[in-house]
């Protein structure tokens, strides 16, 4: 990190200087970033301006509404964005999918498809945004290609959460929720002036809950929560030109890691080299249809916890140069390390037990000007950006304690009991852009973005021995091409067969550059209407995997995958802003549509990133907002998905048939998704009202992964929350009681057969409590 190190003392003496200078300026401040009534105010294209205006895809929730809904992460957000899911791989990483596009992949240092910010400062990996829902003022999430407007190259959108500010008076508040499974949840904030150009504002939220999974074999039970994060805000304004805030922010993750339950058993090897699964596996009784049932190997009772942290120290500024320019800063550096210990295989077997240990280190530099011209209807960016990243991920497999065990586990007469997958990268981002949006007449725009991305990664990893099982197999494969074997245990075992040769690491350069783009016309025919139409083409840098290496070409990467989009849309308000509707109809024309698949070797199937060649999408979704009343809000939104693989691809599927996947639709994209919310808030007295809620959302079945398995299909379901309450007239306190999935339904987040186990994980169980909340 040292060249990171030098690039933060150069940035805030750039910034610094750049400050300095206007010092003596004064000019009107920005717009302020807030709900105003019912118009809202949002930066999406890195500027106030109001939803009304926006001509891309977006969907935008208040503070306010996230708590009542019970959004407290990223993966909340199902109940409220159309079109966008969430998904945790058996190994723990989050995967966030919108239209479709997304990337399951165990790996940590995966440039994901949907990026995260937090007012515009990037979370450039999708591990680290598990606190980024804190103390908000709203959230935003585009939907399409992002990268010429926002800090990272995505293709499917970003999410921006635009944190609560200080203010000029003090404030404070909070809120203490006790519910079922013994949970706490707690939340505080505390606002106001240090001096009369400084602001500070700190939040913070911890979640403490008891184990909610119960194994069905024995007298065990899973699933404790501890999550604890925070933010300090410093919001300095040292003239009227010049603005800075400094964000610190971290959160801390002890809990338990999800078990899984087992429906089925089928051998990865025919006929198995190891005969021990089969007597236990082939009986082993299927998990009861209860969200809360699971099982996991007994030998890691109290050891399938994670300790996973998170810190980041970000620099936001903004300098008037003149009455129409402003330059604009982003400095940021953000830490995340994970350790945890996983059982994914469903039995209380040591089938597969995976020990995930890494870090992700992240230096990012943005300036970018920004200004109007011809009496404002030019507007204008231009900008630059550099990003750098250490990526650690080691994967261990079995222990001595509780060693690998599968049918494919002995090769050539050795028991492979363990070993060890090394993954570590650096990644060096340069990337350019600009954009104009120029006004043709009082209501006709023509809007065009452009960036250009230069990155360079070098990989540097193998597959190791850990204890003397495995190595003897790497020498008896590497003697099939005249490679010398190894001495013993801890040292490289993967092979490069095509140079007859095995190395201490391997070492393979990734280097890749894009022209990412939007060109878009708007209309506005009125002053709370908007029509629209873009062409936009996006990218995702490529990716190396984290998997089992018997040779050196199973490390190959994934090469960048490029997205077409055309999207049309209209947004409208009507009878004074009491009904908001907006729309879009899309169709996605997909090249090299990354994707982990399988394919089949003496190990049996084991993972290999590909790239789809061709793949598109075609869609539509509506989005409506209901006032009717005084005091009644009705929230509601409905997507249509149709993904497609164009292209002919043989891939093997989990139960080890070669297949060509031409035809089949993306995992975990179900054509149809629907969320509405409704909230009715009522006078009881003078100085108390009430109100009642609900939340529910449904998705249409799904596919978990390639190749047309009935065991992995992810069943349609629909969750329904409810809330109700009474809270003071001025908004003092707050009294509620909610129930979360309240008919208790059954659903899968994801399924996986990663041995000889058919598994799947599933989503919470239903929950109930009280909250209590209070403003000072």
């Amino acid at each position: 990190m040292k060249k990171a190190m030098i690039l933060v003392l150069m940035a805030s003496a750039s910034w610094s200087a750049a400050a300095q200078a206007q010092m003596g300026e004064s000019t009107t401040q920005a717009p302020q970033e807030a709900a105003r009534g019912n118009e809202i105010i949002v930066t999406a294209q890195r500027r106030s301006e109001k939803l009304s205006d926006v001509p891309i895809s977006i969907t935008v929730a208040t503070g306010e509404q996230l708590e009542s809904e019970g959004v407290f992460s990223p993966g909340d957000l199902e109940k409220l964005v159309p079109g966008f899911t969430y998904q945790r791989s058996s190994y723990g990483v989050p995967v966030y999918t919108i239209r479709g596009v997304g990337f399951l992949d165990t790996a940590l240092g995966v440039a994901p498809t949907v990026s995260i910010y937090v007012d515009q400062v990037p979370m450039p990996f999708s591990p680290m945004a598990a606190g980024a829902a804190l103390d908000l003022e709203r959230v935003e999430v585009l939907k399409g290609p992002q990268g010429t407007l926002f800090g990272q190259n995505s293709t499917g959108g970003a999410i921006n959460y635009i944190a609560a500010k200080p203010k000029d008076r003090f404030e404070a508040g909070g809120d203490v929720s006790i519910g079922r499974f013994t949970s706490i949840e707690a939340q505080a904030y505390i606002s106001g002036p240090l001096s009369e150009t400084l602001g500070a504002r700190l939040a913070v939220r911890t979640e403490q809950s008891s184990d909610w999974q119960k194994s069905y074999t024995r007298d065990a039970t899973l699933g404790e929560r501890h999550f604890t994060t925070g933010r300090l805000l410093l919001d300095w304004n040292p003239s009227d030109s010049v603005r800075l805030e400094f964000n610190i922010n971290g959160w801390r993750d002890t809990s338990d890691t999800q078990a899984a339950q087992f429906f089925g058993y089928q051998p990865t090897q025919v006929p198995p080299s190891n005969p021990l699964p089969e007597p236990v596996l082939s009986v082993y009784p299927l998990a009861p249809r209860n969200a809360r049932a699971a099982e996991w190997n007994a030998a890691l009772d109290g050891r399938l916890k994670r300790d996973d942290s998170y810190y980041q120290l970000a620099l936001r500024g903004e300098a008037d140069l003149s009455d129409t320019a402003t330059l604009y800063s982003i400095t940021a550096y953000s830490n995340y390390k994970i350790d945890a210990a996983n059982d994914p295989d469903g039995v209380n077997f040591p089938s597969l037990q995976i020990f995930k240990k890494g870090k992700l280190e992240t230096f990012n530099q943005e300036l970018r000007l920004a200004g109007s011209a011809a009496e404002e209807r030019l507007s204008w960016m231009i900008g630059g950006s550099y990003q750098y990243a250490e990526i650690v991920d080691n994967e261990t497999i079995g222990d001595a304690q509780n060693p690998y065990t599968a049918t494919n586990d002995t090769i050539f007469g050795f028991d492979i009991q363990d070993f060890r997958l090394s993954n570590t990268q650096e990644v060096d981002t340069w990337a350019a852009f600009g954009s104009l949006d120029f006004k043709l007449t009082d209501t006709l725009t023509v809007q065009g973005s452009l960036r250009y991305t230069d990155e360079k990664r070098v990989f540097r990893g193998c597959t190791f021995d850990t204890d003397g099982s495995s190595y003897q197999v790497f020498n008896v494969l590497g003697s099939f091409v005249g490679i010398p074997p190894v001495t013993g245990p801890g040292q490289c075992g993967t092979i490069d067969a095509a140079n007859a040769q095995r190395l201490p690491i391997y070492e393979i350069p990734l280097h890749e550059d894009n022209l990412s783009w939007r060109v878009g016309l708007s209309w506005k025919p009125g002053e709370d209407s908007l029509l629209y139409a873009n062409v936009t083409q996006g990218y995702k840098g490529g990716s190396f995997p984290t998997i089992s290496a018997s040779d050196v070409s199973v490390l190959d990467p994934a090469r960048q995958e490029a997205l077409l989009a055309y999207e049309a849309g209209f947004r409208t308000a009507l009878v004074g802003q009491a009904v908001q509707l907006s729309g879009a109809v899309f169709y996605y024309d997909y090249s090299d549509k990354q994707v982990l698949g399988l394919l089949q070797t003496i190990f049996g199937n084991l993972p290999k990133l590909v790239n789809i060649p061709k793949s598109e999408v075609t869609g539509a979704e509506l989005e409506l907002t209901l006032r009717p009343a005084a005091g009644l809000r009705i929230t509601t939104g409905l997507t249509y998905v149709d993904s497609k693989v164009t292209s002919s691809l043989i891939l093997s599927n989990p139960s080890g048939q070669l297949a060509d996947i031409r035809g089949e639709s993306f995992p975990n994209t179900p054509k149809w998704q629907t969320n509405a919310d409704i909230q009715y808030d009522f006078p009881l007295s003078g100085s108390l009202n009430g109100f009642v809620g609900a939340n529910g959302r449904y998705r249409t079945k799904a596919q978990a992964g390639f190749g047309r398995l009935p065991q992995f299909i992810l069943k349609d379901y629909g969750t329904l929350d409810l809330r109700a309450g009474i809270e003071a007239a001025d908004g003092r306190w707050k009294a509620e009681i909610w129930g979360r999935n309240v008919t208790n339904t059954l659903y899968w987040n994801n399924i996986a057969k990663l041995t000889d186990t058919y598994s799947r994980t599933t989503g919470m169980p239903v929950t109930y409590g009280f909250r209590l909340g209070f403003k000072i």
